[in-house]
């Protein structure tokens, strides 16, 4: 396979590929600060997806939810609180956290510095995410408030994510 094509931090070919994480796609919302190191169409990492987030202090990483593949994080930097199977567990720099398939979770920054995580899923069934209703989760603004409640609108209210910086960690 010959080396992929990258534009603005942003693989848009197949292919074999070097970017440094300070030249990636970085994306800001009110949440988080994301960068995901796939691209899209045949750039798009098929079996595993990756990337780092940037937590500011009292956000979440996600809303608390379970997906069909198996999904790992490794706390690089600050303290977080992970929310798992509706536990409450706190978690400190070189945390690992493995999830088996379907283990509802999601990881919340604490503390006065932000958080960094990297993040690895395997990707099983597109679709696949389930948003269970968790009180812990809830209280944490990291879930959806009822059943009736759609992800999809839970995320919308953290605004639309836009590119940005890479945040002043690296």
């Amino acid at each position: 396979m010959s080396e992929a094509r990258v534009e603005d931090g942003v693989p848009t070919t197949a292919g074999w590929f070097v970017v440094n994480a300070r030249d990636a796609r970085w994306l800001h919302n009110e949440m988080r600060v994301v960068c995901r190191f796939g691209g899209e169409g045949e750039a798009h990492f098929d079996d595993l997806g990756i990337g780092l987030y940037w937590l500011a202090p009292g956000r979440p990483m996600s809303l608390y939810h379970h997906e069909a593949g198996q999904e790992d994080f490794l706390l690089l930097r600050g303290e977080c609180i992970l929310i798992i199977e509706g536990n409450e567990r706190p978690i400190k720099a070189w945390d690992f956290v493995h999830c088996p398939p379907r283990t509802p979770h999601t990881i919340i920054a604490t503390g006065t510095e932000p958080a960094l995580i990297l993040a690895v899923g395997a990707r099983k069934e597109k679709g696949s995410a389930r948003y269970p209703v968790e009180a812990a989760a809830v209280r944490h603004d990291a879930g959806v408030p009822d059943a009736f409640a759609s992800a999809s609108d839970v995320y919308a209210g953290f605004g639309e994510p836009r590119p940005g910086p890479a945040p002043d960690v690296f």
